[in-house]
C-alpha cells in the first residue's frame, strides 16, 4: 500500500500543506478522492473508523442497505471496491494508528495520507508509512509569511522586530496568519509597537498558562487578536467556542450567538477576515482546534454560567426545532413530540419537499449527533430525548442503524433521568423497532411491552397501539397467527378509542394480511381498502404506497389482476421519489408476480429485470431466482413499515 503520515503541533499547517498538494496531484489520480476530518482532537467526538467507512463507502455509491454493520466487514468492502483503482484519500487530524488502519486501501494503486499530531509509530511499524514530522517556520520563513500580511517594505524597515515578531508567535503558521492580518490593518503601528503589545499580553497570560498547555504559544497572539474586536465581535467568538459540531452553518450560528441571520452573516464574515474562523464551504464555518480551546476559555472568563447554558439551549433547541420541520416534510404522520419554546431563536420556513429535508439531514447528521451529546452532557435533557425521536426516522430512512440505535438509547436514558414518562414510552417504542430491525425479537418484545405499560398509564394512546401492533407482528413473523390478530384487534380498539387514523389504518392493513393468510381474501380485500382510503385521506403518501402492496396482493389472489396494478404503479413511483430502493424492489416483485398471473409475460419480465437488478445492488441474494424466473415464482414476502 501507497502510505504517508504528516505529523506536528497544532496550527504548525499539517492540513493546509496536505490539502495544498492534493490539489496539485489531483489529476494522478482519475478515480477520485476521498476527505475525511477525524476530529481526533478538540472537544467534539473524534470521528470512529466505523463511521468514517460509512461515509466513505456511501460516497462510492453503494446502497445504505448493502453497508455492513462490523469494522471488519465494511474495510474489506471499502477494499475491494478500490482494488485496481487510483484513488487519494487524505485522513486528516487523526488521533491514533487503530482510527485510520481501517481506511487504509490495500492496493499500491491508491495513496492515502494521513495528518496527526501523534507521530502514529504503529503505521510507521505496521503498514510501511512514510513519515514526515512538520516543524514550526524557521525564523526567516516565519517573516517571509508575515512580510505577505504587512508588506516587505515595513519588515525591511524593522528587521529585528519583525523577527522579535515571529518569536513572540512561536513560529507557529496559525499564530503568524493572526497575528498579520491584525497587523495589516493597523499601518500606523510600527513592528516595536507591536512587539510591545504582544510581550504585555504574554507577560499578563502567562500566569495562567500550565506547563504543558498546548495554547502557552499562542495564547498571547489569540488574546491580542480577540481584544481588538469590537465587543459584538467578541461575544460572537466566545459563543462560536462552545459548540461541538465539526462545523456550523449560518443558521445555527445566529441561534448560538443570539441574533437574526443578517448579523450573523456579517460577524462570521468578520471573523474569517480576520483568521479567527474558516469558511470551509458557502456558508459554512469551522474553527480550528486551538482557537476553538481558546474561545472556550474567554468565555469561561467573561460570561456567567447562566450565560453559557443559555447560549448552548439556544443552539440545542435551533437543531431540535428544524430537525422537527425535516421530520414533518419527510414522514409527516411519525412520532410528534412536544417541542421546547423557540424564545429567540429564529426558525426557517417549513422544507419545501421532503428531498429538501433529506439534503438538510444529510449535511447536518454530524452536527445532530454532536448536539445530541452535548445536550446529554450539559444537562439539557429534555432536548436530548427529543432530538433522538425527532432525527429517528431520517437515520431509519438513510440506514443509518448505529447511529439510529445510540441516538435512541441516548434518548431513552435522558428522559428516565428526567422521569419523562412520555418521553419514556415513545423512546421504548422507537428503540423496539431499532431491536427487532438487529434480530433481538425478545428484548423487542419487551421494549414493547414497556411502551404500552406506561402510554396506558399516562394515558397516550397512539403509543399504546403502535405497542400492540409491534408486539402483534413479531408473534406473526414467529408463526402465531392467532396470537397476533388479537394483538392487531387490540391495537384497532385503541387507535380508534385515540382518533389516531394512521394506526388505524396500519392496525387494518395488519389484519388484512392475516386473513389473506388464513384463505379469506374478501375480509383481507376489504381491511386493504379501508386502510388505504384511510391513508389516502391523511395525505400519507409514503405509508398509502406501502398499504398497496398487501391490498394489491390480495386482490392478485382474487383473480382481480387491473386492480392490483393500478394500487402499484402509482405506489412503484412515490417509493422511487423517497428514495427507498428496497420498497421499491418488492414493488417491481410484486408487479412482475401480477404481470405474470395476467399473462403479460413480457412485462412480467421487464418488472422481474428491474428488481433483480435492484436486489443485486442491495445485496440480497434474491436476485439470482428472480433472474431465473420464466413464468414462475411465488408470492413476495414483506418487510416492515416504518410503525410510528
Amino acid at each position: 500500500m501507497a502510505l504517508s503520515a504528516v505529523a506536528g503541533a497544532p496550527g504548525v499547517g499539517k492540513t493546509a500543506l496536505v490539502v495544498h498538494w492534493a490539489h496539485g496531484v489531483r489529476e494522478r489520480f482519475p478515480d477520485g478522492d476521498l476527505y475525511m476530518d477525524m476530529q481526533g482532537y478538540g472537544p467534539h467526538q473524534a470521528v470512529t473508523p466505523l463511521s468514517a467507512l460509512d461515509a466513505f463507502l456511501r460516497a462510492l455509491d453503494t446502497p445504505a442497505d448493502r453497508i455492513p454493520e462490523t469494522l471488519e466487514e465494511r474495510s474489506a468492502l471499502f477494499r475491494s471496491l478500490l482494488a485496481g483503482k487510483r484513488v487519494l484519500v487524505l485522513l486528516d487530524n487523526a488521533s491514533s494508528s487503530p482510527q485510520v488502519r481501517p481506511l487504509i486501501p490495500a492496493t499500491p494503486d491508491s495513496f492515502t495520507l494521513v495528518t496527526s499530531r501523534s507521530a502514529l509509530p504503529g503505521l510507521v511499524a505496521r503498514e510501511g508509512a512514510m513519515r514526515m514530522t512538520l516543524d514550526v517556520l524557521t525564523p526567516g520563513e516565519s517573516v517571509a509569511l508575515l512580510s505577505r500580511f504587512v508588506g516587505r517594505s515595513r519588515i525591511d524597515a524593522e528587521p529585528a522586530m519583525a523577527l522579535r515578531v515571529a518569536e513572540l508567535c512561536g513560529y507557529l503558521p496559525l499564530a503568524l496568519r493572526v497575528v498579520g492580518e491584525r497587523a495589516s490593518n493597523r499601518h500606523h503601528l510600527s513592528l516595536e509597537g507591536l512587539v510591545g503589545e504582544l510581550v504585555d499580553e504574554r507577560v499578563r497570560l502567562d500566569a495562567l498558562a500550565s506547563l504543558e498547555d498546548e495554547l502557552s504559544d499562542t495564547r498571547a497572539v489569540f488574546s491580542w487578536s480577540y481584544r481588538a474586536l469590537v465587543p459584538d465581535l467578541q461575544q460572537a467568538f466566545r459563543r462560536l467556542g462552545l459548540q461541538t459540531g465539526s462545523d456550523i452553518g449560518v443558521d445555527a450560528a445566529a441561534a448560538l450567538i443570539g441574533c437574526d441571520v443578517t448579523t450573523a452573516k456579517r460577524q462570521l464574515r468578520a471573523l474569517v477576515d480576520v483568521h479567527l474562523l474558516q469558511e470551509v464551504f458557502a456558508d459554512r464555518y469551522r474553527m480550528h482546534d486551538l482557537l476553538r480551546s481558546y474561545a472556550t476559555e474567554q468565555a469561561a472568563a467573561e460570561d456567567s454560567q447562566g450565560e453559557r447554558t443559555q447560549t448552548v439551549r439556544r443552539l440545542l433547541t435551533w437543531y431540535l426545532l428544524v430537525a422537527d420541520l425535516g421530520r414533518c416534510a419527510i414522514l409527516p404522520h411519525s412520532a410528534a413530540v412536544p417541542l421546547v419554546p423557540a424564545r429567540r431563536v429564529e426558525i426557517r420556513s417549513a422544507f419545501a419537499d421532503s428531498t429538501e429535508a433529506m439534503r438538510w439531514f444529510a449535511t447536518e447528521r454530524v452536527n445532530l449527533l454532536a448536539a445530541l451529546r452535548q445536550a446529554t452532557e450539559s444537562g439539557h435533557l429534555d432536548i436530548a430525548w427529543k432530538l433522538a425521536i425527532t432525527t429517528s426516522g431520517f437515520f431509519e430512512l438513510r440506514s443509518y442503524w448505529l447511529d439510529w440505535e445510540d441516538s435512541v438509547r441516548a434518548g431513552l436514558a435522558a428522559a428516565q433521568a428526567l422521569g419523562d414518562e412520555f418521553g419514556e414510552a415513545v423512546s421504548n417504542l422507537i428503540l423496539a423497532d431499532v431491536s427487532w430491525r438487529n434480530g433481538q425479537l425478545e428484548e423487542a418484545a419487551d421494549q414493547y411491552r414497556q411502551a404500552s405499560r406506561i402510554a396506558h398509564d399516562i394515558p397516550v394512546g397512539w403509543i399504546e397501539g403502535f405497542a400492540s401492533r409491534g408486539l402483534g407482528l413479531l408473534r406473526e413473523e414467529q408463526g402465531d397467527a392467532t396470537g397476533a390478530q388479537g394483538c392487531f384487534q387490540a391495537a384497532l380498539r385503541v387507535f380508534r378509542a385515540s382518533e389516531h387514523r394512521r394506526g388505524e389504518g396500519m392496525s387494518l392493513l395488519s389484519m388484512g394480511k392475516c386473513a389473506r393468510a388464513s384463505g379469506d381474501l374478501t375480509q383481507a380485500i376489504a381491511h386493504g381498502e379501508a386502510a388505504v382510503e384511510i391513508f389516502a385521506d391523511i395525505d400519507d403518501p409514503w405509508t398509502l404506497a406501502w398499504g398497496a402492496l398487501p391490498l394489491a396482493a390480495a386482490l392478485a389472489d382474487a383473480g382481480r389482476h387491473d386492480d392490483a396494478l393500478n394500487h402499484l404503479r402509482p405506489a412503484l413511483e412515490v417509493f422511487r421519489g423517497f428514495d427507498d430502493r428496497r420498497s421499491e424492489a418488492m414493488a417491481l416483485l410484486s408487479l412482475g408476480d401480477v404481470c405474470r398471473d395476467s399473462g403479460r409475460l413480457t412485462e412480467a419480465h421487464a418488472y422481474w429485470s428491474l428488481a433483480a437488478d435492484l436486489y443485486e445492488a442491495l445485496g440480497d441474494p434474491r436476485h439470482e431466482e428472480i433472474r431465473g424466473r420464466c413464468g414462475g415464482g411465488g408470492p413476495t414476502s414483506e418487510g416492515r413499515a416504518a410503525d410510528s
